[in-house]
């Protein structure tokens, strides 16, 4: 059995999470876990505008069936294939930066497809792409092939359950759940999005690219440039840009940070449908510092593998 606090509670109150007998648990670095608080106190002030979006997320974020799907993605990514958090941190930091951008663009009066196709509003957009990015990540469970593709099914389930408390007319809300997992199958890019949604959830899942994500897959051995560029990332910041309504900026304390940065997001950003509205922008900090950080100091190769040392 899970207790949890309750939806009002986790938008007021850091401390997120409270478990009794839990089941399938992974540990995160504790910064990781910080930037989740940060990022629902960043998107708190939003969910006034968007009610509908707040009322699904909530509900999604207080499941006990959306929390083990989220557990097993971890599992199977973090333990088994080394990789990072790909879990219910990692999905909530990439949904609530996916919020803030959204709020960004349609400010800037982008439309999105739900509303041009006459699906619903922007708080149904907002619904559409919050909920998604929620659940992108949830395929993994089964198996990191073709995770994008079998996400589209257990999202299903989920939201066929959770949805009907905030769209009881069937035509919208299946059609709702078609931009949504429309944009899950594509958040990888493979397929490519085809709708502002889509592509919205692939560049929000890039932005989650802190060094707090990375940490455990470097603690447990996986040495390579993903695990190596990961931690040089030191933070994300998401705001206005001067020539585009959207500028994303990493702050780097080593330059193998760019690594990271094109491999995760911006390829999303320059090969979606927000190419033009969004840029990135990245810099190492401090801005006065004659070196980079030092991340590895010795490594040392071991049955195969690198060890750090």
């Amino acid at each position: 059995m899970t207790e949890r606090i309750e939806p009002h509670r986790q938008l007021s109150q850091p401390q997120t999470r409270v478990y009794k007998n839990r089941g399938v648990v992974i540990t995160l670095a504790a910064s990781y876990e910080a930037l989740e608080e940060q990022s629902l106190a960043a998107v708190e002030p939003l969910w006034a505008k968007y009610p509908k979006a707040h009322a699904l997320w909530a509900r999604l974020m207080s499941d006990a069936e959306t929390q083990a799907n989220w557990d097993m993605a971890n599992y199977m990514t973090v333990n088994k294939l080394g990789y990072n958090d790909h879990g219910r941190t990692h999905g909530l930091i990439a949904s609530t930066n996916a919020v803030r951008i959204f709020d960004l663009l349609t400010n800037a009066g982008i439309q999105p497809d739900v509303v041009s196709s006459g699906a619903g509003d922007l708080d149904d957009a907002c619904l559409v792409v919050a909920a998604a990015t929620l659940l992108h990540d949830i395929g993994n469970q089964i198996h990191r092939k073709f995770h994008e593709m079998l996400g589209v099914g257990l999202a299903r389930e989920l939201l066929d359950r959770l949805m009907p408390e905030v769209y009881p007319d069937v035509e919208q809300r299946v059609e709702l759940r078609a931009f949504m997992l429309n944009a899950i199958m594509t958040h990888d890019f493979d397929p490519p999005p085809l709708t502002f949604e889509g592509g919205l959830v692939g560049v929000a899942d890039g932005t989650d690219v802190s060094k707090g994500r990375g940490r455990k897959a470097f603690d447990l051995g996986k040495i390579d440039i993903h695990s190596v560029s990961a931690l040089a990332i030191d933070e994300v910041r998401i705001g206005p840009g001067q020539d585009v309504p959207v500028e994303i900026t990493v702050v780097m304390n080593n330059s193998a940070g760019i690594f990271q940065i094109e491999d995760t997001l911006t390829k999303k950003v320059v090969r979606g449908p927000l190419a033009r509205w969004v840029t990135v922008t990245a810099l190492t900090a401090p801005a006065d510092s004659p070196s980079d950080a030092r991340i590895i100091e010795r490594l040392t190769l071991k049955n195969g593998v690198f060890v750090a040392e």
